[in-house]
């Protein structure tokens, strides 16, 4: 077990620090004010070949690993972006790039990852749904047999990125439960355009990720070409386990790097403030643990993803390691941008000193894209081998 990172691995590194550098926290600061979609500076990560690092070469990708990407998201993170980086890397190269790459056809993969790995299109995916939430085994989103094509009818809730994505993976149920030999049979996955007859979606307000939009998407009798399909026509949940748990790799990479920019702002205020005289309140022990406390519950959870990373290279088992890194990184990163806020005092709650932010942005992650309380179902159930409860 080598833990040093190799030469290819520490220029991906430098190059992610160059392009957050590039940007900084100003930068993020007015385009979480706008609600704008950072477009110059994903444009910017594409151009330095960090969107494909994962994907194939032969479509335009650096053909390295899951393990390389999530240290490029974990760097763009720490430079500024926070815990939204990792969403930018979820609805692109793994909504996006991964699904097509693994379980798109040929035509599919030349024609769409080109363009997702140069930055020309964006992409999303179409799963939550308002009664279905996180049991994905009960949307009722439906794809019914059109000619040699499909009519999609139903309605998705909580779509990150839909009003700059040009593509949109949709899963839908294409037998009914009734018809199926288990719950799982009758789930397909499909890529269709965004701006379509029949497709309508409506923004939903929320209180951070403002960079990225969440919306309630609608399908009304929308037609899905036979060309559209990606991997087997009624059994796509297995093939949409890989795409689930590799975005629980780069989520997790985004809190690590958030998680790490937030303790070095509470260390450098910390160190510079100084009341009662002339000590820094970073000398104080009472400032000091928590935030110490923070870093290594932060450390374990990097090295827990690059586990579930460096597995899923392997093709080993990943899932597991998966879970816990991203369980493990939404409560440090809670913990750390609160501690950080609560170091800063008042200063904390100006959005000037950009932490609050990093509050705000971190929450979600918690309950999303898979809540804690799912996490520790599967732990129970897949790995201390305990009896389901739901």
């Amino acid at each position: 077990m080598d833990f040093r990172l190799t030469d290819e691995q520490n220029m991906m590194i430098g190059a992610a620090r160059a392009v957050g550098d590039r940007f900084g926290l100003e930068y993020w600061r007015k385009q979480d004010a706008a609600k704008a979609f950072p477009q110059a500076y994903w444009k910017a990560v594409c151009d330095a070949g960090l969107c494909g690092a994962a994907l194939p070469v032969s479509h335009g990708g650096s053909g390295l690993g899951m393990l390389d990407l999530a240290l490029a998201v974990e760097h763009l993170a720490a430079t500024g972006g926070g815990s939204t980086v990792g969403q930018l890397f979820m609805i692109n190269p793994i909504f996006g790039g991964v699904s097509i790459s693994r379980f798109g056809s040929e035509a599919m993969r030349a024609e769409l990852l080109p363009k997702i790995i140069a930055g020309d299109i964006n992409c999303c995916m179409a799963l939550t749904e308002p009664d279905a939430g996180t049991n994905t085994l009960e949307l009722k989103t439906s794809a019914t047999s059109d000619g040699d094509g499909w009519r999609l009818n139903g309605r998705k809730i909580w779509i990150t990125g839909v009003e700059s994505a040009a593509k949109m993976l949709v899963i839908a149920r294409t037998k009914k439960l009734a018809e199926a030999s288990s719950r799982t049979d009758g789930l397909t996955m499909f890529m269709i355009d965004v701006k379509r007859e029949g497709l309508s979606h409506t923004p939903i307000d929320k209180l951070g990720t403002c960079t990225l939009d969440s919306s309630s998407v609608f399908f009304d009798n929308v037609r899905i070409e036979p060309h559209e399909l990606v991997g087997t026509l009624h059994q796509g949940w297995r093939e949409l386990l890989d795409v689930l748990n590799t975005e629980r790799i780069v989520t997790t990479a985004g809190l690590v790097g958030t998680g790490e920019l937030a303790l070095k702002l509470a260390v450098q205020y910390a160190n510079d403030r100084k009341v009662f005289g002339d000590r820094a309140i970073g000398s104080y022990q009472g400032l000091q643990f928590p935030l110490a406390q923070c870093h290594a519950e932060i450390e374990a959870a990097r090295l827990l993803n690059y586990k579930a990373a460096t597995n899923f290279d392997m093709g080993l088992p990943f899932g597991s390691e998966a879970n816990a890194a991203k369980l493990l990184a939404a409560q440090a990163v809670a913990s750390v941008t609160e501690r950080a806020m609560q170091t800063m005092g008042g200063m904390g709650y100006a959005k000037e000193f950009h932490v609050e932010r990093l509050w705000r942005d971190c929450r979600l992650f918690r309950f999303a894209p898979v809540s804690e309380e799912m996490i520790l179902n599967y732990i129970a159930n897949h790995d201390l081998r305990m009896p389901r409860s739901y």
